[in-house]
């Protein structure tokens, strides 16, 4: 199948050539009811990279201009609160180190959208693996894949967080056989929450019966993950998925695998099984640890985090919510008060609350190519220091005080400011030349700090103040 043909089969989908700065489109690699996934090539660092495209075809559909448009203005809060949670998810996905988890790069706002890049992963989903080569998939198979599998979803677990979309189609299985855990699906499912479509925005027979719950959030924990892994392994060994739960919860007709038998597996690890596909959260294992240990299968160690801690007076324009540690408790209560969140915008100051779609309005290549260009802080550069000969104290103390401070942090923040014609920024007091782009956003990157904004015109000056303790994206709208 040629690039053109494959890139036909994708409606909405960007055209193959299209660039994001470094980025090159080259192949429409896959799509669905909220997103379209790109291979494109990083002219910069010259190698292939994946970009997810926020795409919910049921809400929005591509402009001439190659912009998203809603489809009825009734879809606008819909759409920018699961525009919200593809962001915050970028963000999520982005502070964890495991080679078994995806591996989010950066991500940005464009075309009246999000869109995410990732590392490119070769292979094929899990999927595709059972139905083009059900002959290799057998207990020895299943007990490989595992342990990375395990480690991958226990990091999340250790953080606070859930995945609550464990599928055979959100597990990629590399060409040397090892598995990377995709995403979250958070996007997808907040559009549910939003257009009482929750029901049909989950994968029947996947997910347990406490993500059909109005009060899921506080019945969900790792025992939730775990059905849903059950539910793949159910798939593999069988070929079906188990019962949809909701049924199950009328009438439980779930046959144990224990009990059938499918001939080659194990009764560890049947037995298994059994337990994460237990009707009530209570009875399955809860935590990846008590799972493994029913298989008496080594799960990997999960990976550290990458340190990137949230804070500041509420300018983020996607926070992730903190986790306060607390005395050791339970691993149902663990669970029951670490669960994975969709914290909504936080509305302070100078955030711009749900309004993401004014940044979206007209966007185009330019604004990240001023992030580029417009900085504030520029960094010094420290003489070298040669030293061939012995050199007394004096001529010590005399270099030492001629040398320059240290340079300062490298800017991390990016920060963009909504202005009006003739309008000017001063931060900390410093004229700054920016020129807002076609969408009224001007962009600035900025290192950790406090700062002072003043935008004035002829009408007269405001000012707003901005902590930045992390790296991430800003969002200013003095008009607001």
């Amino acid at each position: 199948m040629s690039e053109h043909d494959n890139h036909l089969n994708v409606p909405n989908a960007l055209p193959l050539g299209y660039r994001f700065n470094e980025f090159e489109i080259k192949e429409v690699i896959g799509g669905g009811g909220f997103g379209i996934v790109y291979r494109a090539w990083d002219h910069q660092l010259e190698r292939d990279i994946a970009i997810k495209e926020f795409m919910p075809a049921s809400l929005a559909v591509r402009s001439d201009g190659l912009n998203l448009v809603l489809r009825s203005e009734r879809f606008s809060k819909t759409f920018h609160a699961g525009l919200n949670s593809f962001i915050q998810e970028a963000r999520l996905l982005a502070r964890f180190n495991h080679p078994n988890l995806l591996h989010v790069l950066r991500f940005w706002v464009q075309n009246d959208t999000a869109y995410m890049g990732t590392t490119f992963y070769s292979g094929t989903t899990l999927s595709n693996v059972r139905v083009r080569n059900p002959q290799q998939i057998d207990e020895a198979w299943i007990r490989r894949l595992l342990p990375p599998l395990l480690g991958a979803i226990k990091t999340i677990h250790d953080a606070g967080y859930l995945h609550r979309d464990i599928s055979l189609d959100n597990i990629q299985i590399l060409s040397n056989s090892e598995p990377v855990l995709l995403d979250f699906g958070s996007a997808r499912k907040t559009i549910g929450n939003l257009s009482d479509e929750s029901e049909t925005m989950l994968r029947p027979g996947f997910a347990p019966i406490e993500q059909y719950s109005d009060n899921d959030e506080s019945e969900q924990g790792a025992w939730t993950d775990i059905y849903a892994l059950g539910a793949v392994l159910h798939m593999l060994i069988t070929g079906a998925p188990p019962p949809v739960s909701v049924v199950r919860s009328i009438e439980d007709n779930y046959q144990p695998l224990v009990q059938s038998r499918p001939a080659g597996y194990s009764t560890a690890l049947l037995n298994a099984v059994d337990q994460a596909l237990a009707l009530k959260a209570e009875d399955r294992p809860q935590n990846i640890d008590a799972f493994a240990e029913l298989m008496a299968l080594p799960e990997r160690e999960s990976e550290p985090l990458l340190a990137a801690k949230i804070s500041g007076p509420g300018t983020m324009l996607v926070p992730i919510e903190e986790v306060e540690a607390e005395a050791p408790l339970s691993p149902a209560k663990r669970f029951l008060q670490h669960r994975f969140a969709l914290p909504g915008l936080v509305a302070a100051g100078v955030l711009v609350g749900l309004g993401v779609g004014v940044l979206m309005a007209g966007g185009g290549d330019d604004v990240p190519a001023q992030a580029q260009n417009a900085t504030v802080a520029q960094p010094a550069t420290l003489p070298p220091v040669v030293a061939e000969k012995p050199v007394s104290q004096a001529e010590v103390q005399t270099a030492q005080a001629k040398v320059e401070p240290a340079p300062p942090p490298a800017p991390v923040a990016q920060v963009y400011i909504r202005l009006q014609s003739g309008e000017h920024v001063q931060v900390n007091g410093k004229q700054q030349a920016v020129v807002p782009a076609a969408n009224g956003f001007a962009a600035l990157q900025l290192a950790p700090g406090n700062y002072t904004f003043s935008i004035s015109s002829h009408n007269g000056a405001r000012e707003q103040t901005l902590t930045i303790s992390a790296e991430g994206v800003w969002l200013l709208d003095p008009h607001s």
